[in-house]
Formats: C-alpha cells, structure tokens, sequence
C-alpha cells in the first residue's frame, strides 16, 4: 500500500522567534519512504535537525518576524496491514524489566500517576496482567472520555480528562498510558498521521493523531483508546513520555497559528 501525506502550517510572529519542531517522520520509517521527504519553509530559513533521547528527528529554526510556512509532500510504502494483536503477550514484573523501560513507568507532565493510581488499581487491580489489562484500560478510556475538537485543552493532565470526561486523541492517549503505568506497564506516547485508510470516510478535517504503546513480552504494541480498534496506515512521527516530548512545534515567543492543513491518503493503485 502507497500512502501520500503532508501538511501545511503557519505562523504568524511578531518578532523572530526560535522553534523547536517535530514535524518529520520518525527513522523508523525513512526505509519506507518513497521520493524526497523534506520540510520546506516559506520563507527559506536556515534549519538544523538533531536527534533528541527518544530516538526522534527533531529540527531548529528561527521563524522570521511575519509568517512562516511549514509544508512537506511525500509518499510512504506501508503493509497495509491493522495494528498487531497479540492477546498472550506477558506483562514484566517491574524487577525483569529492561534498564530502559523504568522510565516510561515514571509520571510525567501530562500523566500525573500520582493522582491516578489508586483509581487505576480499583479498576484494574483483579484483572490478569498482559494484553488483556491493556485492553481493559483502552475499553474504558474509550468509554469514559467524549471526543470533540472543542473540548482541546493544550493544559489538560490525564487525570483532568478522568475527571473532565472530555477531550481530543492527546487526552486518551495520555489518560491511557497514565493507567498502564500506574498498573507498572510500561507505556509511552505517540503521535503521527492516520488516516482514514480501511473505515468508512470521517467527515472532519484531517489532523495528526496521538496514540500509545505498552512494552508486553519482547517487544512494543500498538494500543489506540480513541478508536479503540486496530488500524491501517499509521505513519509515526515521535515517540515519548508524553505530548510535551512529541510536540508539533514548540515555540519560544508570541505566535499566533495562521494555517493548518494535514493530509494523509491512500495512493490508489499505488
């Protein structure tokens, strides 16, 4: 399956402004890319590009006082395949888990586990640990929050969606991961484009999607508590402990965004 994506986005600043961005595909993906795959900015400005702790290709640039646009343009080969279900994967007990997952059992900035965990273990506590806990926690995180662009709040902690019952696909991710880790899970946050590539047409304008994974057996799972079923056709851009590791665009002075268009669709017959 060819999938084409991209996006264009604006900003408008007042006065230069450094930027932080996390616009580009994630390597993991650079060998299923088809022709040139390259941020563009309007104006041309310089860019930098390093890699951060998570293993994400992140950019620098200082936005020009005025408008900058962002745009890129490429084509992804993908499976075509749905997201893995493994129902025997074994959850770790924490003392056998791998140096490098104790982080992503740690709160952070948006999945404050302090305030969580003993909601999440009145929940959770009877069931097996493994696949079907995980599973437990996207069923009821799917149930309990109601999806709305309106309901966006960039300030909105996992806890406050429990609490709020509203929210966009960051709060269910963050809600969701947030109980994984307070069920000593490991759990980290993801953001990409999903399209809708196998579903029936979603009449809304298409957007970058937030879901998560869980290190279960050997290995990290795919899990998506807004959609609650396995999908076609996602394209990661970042991984990490939460939204704030995998923002977009983080800024550094007054901005006001201008444009933002996503897209993300299959090439038939491609």
């Amino acid at each position: 399956m060819l999938i084409n994506a991209g996006f264009e986005i604006a900003y408008d600043c007042p006065q230069p402004t450094p930027m932080l961005l996390m616009l580009s595909t994630h390597p993991s993906r650079d060998s299923d890319i088809r022709g040139p795959n390259l941020l563009q900015l309007d104006p041309p400005v310089s860019q930098r590009t390093y890699y951060d702790s998570f293993g994400n290709r992140c950019t620098r640039v200082v936005a020009p006082a005025g408008r900058l646009t962002l745009f890129t343009n490429f084509n992804v080969q993908d499976s075509g395949l749905p997201d893995a279900v493994e129902p025997w994967a074994r959850q770790h007990p924490v003392e056998q888990l791998p140096d490098d997952m104790l982080v992503f059992l740690l709160g952070s900035r948006y999945c404050d586990t302090d305030r969580l965990t003993n909601t999440a273990w009145s929940l959770f506590g009877h069931l097996q640990p493994g696949w079907g806990m995980v599973q437990a926690i996207c069923d009821f995180t799917h149930n309990h929050i109601t999806f709305g662009y309106p309901y966006a709040d960039p300030t909105r902690t996992a806890s406050g969606a429990f609490e709020q019952r509203v929210g966009v696909c960051r709060d269910f991710a963050h809600l969701a991961v947030t109980l994984c880790r307070c069920m000593n899970i490991p759990a980290r946050y993801c953001t990409g484009y999903l399209g809708d590539i196998g579903i029936p047409p979603v009449d809304a304008p298409m957007d970058f999607s937030a879901w998560f994974e869980v290190w279960l057996g050997d290995r990290w799972y795919t899990f998506d508590a807004r959609h609650n079923t396995p999908r076609i056709g996602r394209i990661l851009m970042a991984r990490g402990r939460d939204a704030t590791d995998v923002a977009i665009s983080t800024t550094f002075g007054p901005n006001i965004l201008a444009k933002f268009q996503v897209v993300t669709d299959e090439v038939i017959g491609g």
